[in-house]
């Protein structure tokens, strides 16, 4: 991956503040659900969550910024090639290093020391008397030793309601190998962030990767998002409209009882403050007259007497 402040447009001096708008742009700009003719745009979403989940972590931030770790945090070792040269005292015909001298400055990067000697024809031994192998995950003899490699992180997609996401509630997800595990939304989850379950991803010799979940946010048939407020539709009948009446209103919070005063149109939206997502917006209920279903002689004899005896514009 290319450099994480690189990816989010940011310089290394950025807050967190600074880091989680910028992602927050490029998660809505690059989102593959909002760009269907854009084969980049999957590639381009995952580098920007990657960026995010590198700087929004402080340690793994503080381990780049002092070079420990690159910008898919692997660990950084000058030098380290243990498929260089051959096991043996001193250096290999080929200019190489020997095992010894890989360990050394392996260790180096710890701020240790190799322990034991490696003698003529042996690589360096651990306090046990156990060969050190550069791709084992500790000495045998459990002092020194060098990492050995974790499993791969797996990605995987969750569907969240807005309810769900609104109340940062557990949801289950299922993970590619069959198990399904309660994940807990963070407050305030945006679309496109990611959560990072340690050690759920693929096994490996140094232990699991982790799995990373992708939040996305189902079509809701009930509710349509603008930005942090809410939009819903509530049917009324022509009497409530006409004369005002309560009705009762869905919000991501439950259903809530409006007061509708008389003379409402078609199409009026009547505004519930604070009661968009995460409370950050609000909720705009947009009223729709509905007719008694099968016609009704009463209203369209009402509806002959207006238009003939008391008719009124609606359009120019």
């Amino acid at each position: 991956m290319r450099d994480p402040y690189s990816v989010l447009g940011v310089p290394r001096s950025a807050s967190e503040k600074d880091i989680k708008s910028a992602y927050r742009k490029l998660a809505k700009k690059h989102h593959p659900d909002q760009n269907p003719d854009d084969p980049t745009a999957h590639s381009k979403f995952a580098e920007a969550s990657n960026a995010y989940d590198l700087l929004n972590d402080k340690e793994k931030r503080a381990q780049f910024d002092r070079g420990e770790i690159d910008a898919d945090g692997n660990p950084k070792f000058a030098g380290f090639n243990p498929g260089a040269g051959q096991r043996g005292g001193g250096r290999t015909a080929q200019g190489g290093f020997t095992a010894e001298d890989i360990l050394k400055e392996f260790m180096s990067g710890f701020g240790g020391q190799p322990r034991g000697a490696a003698g003529a024809g042996r690589g360096p031994t651990g306090a046990g008397g156990a060969q050190w192998d550069p791709f084992a995950g500790a000495t045998a003899g459990g002092a020194g030793g060098g990492r050995a490699m974790k499993g791969e992180d797996v990605v995987v997609n969750a569907t969240v309601s807005l309810e769900d996401a609104h109340k940062a509630a557990a949801i289950q997800v299922r993970m590619p190998n069959g198990k399904m595990l309660s994940v807990k939304l963070p407050e305030k989850v945006e679309e496109g962030q990611q959560i990072r379950l340690k050690g759920q991803g693929s096994p490996g010799m140094g232990g699991p990767g982790d799995a990373l979940i992708t939040v996305r946010f189902a079509k809701s048939k009930q509710f349509r998002r603008d930005g942090a407020d809410i939009r819903t539709d509530v049917p009324i009948t022509l009497y409530e409209a006409v004369l005002g009446a309560k009705v009762r209103v869905p919000t991501l919070d439950g259903s809530v009882e409006l007061n509708l005063p008389p003379g409402m149109d078609t199409g009026k939206a009547l505004r519930l403050k604070g009661k968009g997502l995460h409370g950050d917006g609000d909720l705009y209920a947009n009223l729709k007259v509905i007719l008694p279903p099968g016609g009704d002689a009463d209203l369209e004899a009402l509806a002959r007497f207006m238009r003939d005896q008391k008719p009124y514009k609606v359009r120019d």
